[in-house]
């Protein structure tokens, strides 16, 4: 299924309650691409935690340090982070045994630029994420203000 930004901004948007939101973002981002697994994640001053994601099980760690795994390094350099081959980086954090490659996006507030939240993109292949991927992750990440609008950490 085809998505486009603006469905995404619209659910983002919607008068649904803020966790509803997140999971439709988080199910549009995974359709649009075909990846095997999407959370958002809240990033309070001590923890990284999950809001929302895509299919039935939750992630293997819900809710953890602000220092661990690849969401806490993209924090820490506010920089989007892609990792083709999770086996072969020390910070990967697990969330599902079936995942080969990773890729964080910060979500920064419009306000203040504080990173206020991070879509994680799974994979169950190795090499799994093209320049046209990380195009279209880019622009999530700046649609998805919306869902952190408002939302003191």
């Amino acid at each position: 299924m085809e998505i486009t930004l603006e469905q995404l901004r619209m659910a983002a948007a919607s008068a649904a309650d803020r966790q509803a939101r997140a999971r439709e973002a988080a199910e549009l981002i995974q359709a649009a691409r075909g990846f095997h697994w999407v959370g958002l994640y809240d990033v309070t001053p001590t923890e990284i935690v999950a809001i929302a994601w895509t299919g039935k099980a939750a992630p293997a760690s819900p809710r953890f340090p602000i220092s661990q795994g690849l969401n806490g390094a993209a924090v820490a350099t506010r920089q989007h982070i892609i990792v083709q081959d999770v086996t072969n980086d020390s910070r990967y954090l697990t969330t599902f045994g079936s995942t080969r490659a990773e890729a964080i996006f910060v979500v920064a507030s419009p306000d203040d630029g504080r990173i206020v939240g991070t879509i994680d993109v799974e994979s169950d292949r190795t090499n799994a994420f093209t320049p046209e991927d990380e195009l279209f992750l880019r622009q999530c990440a700046d649609l998805l203000t919306l869902l952190w609008a408002g939302r003191a950490n």
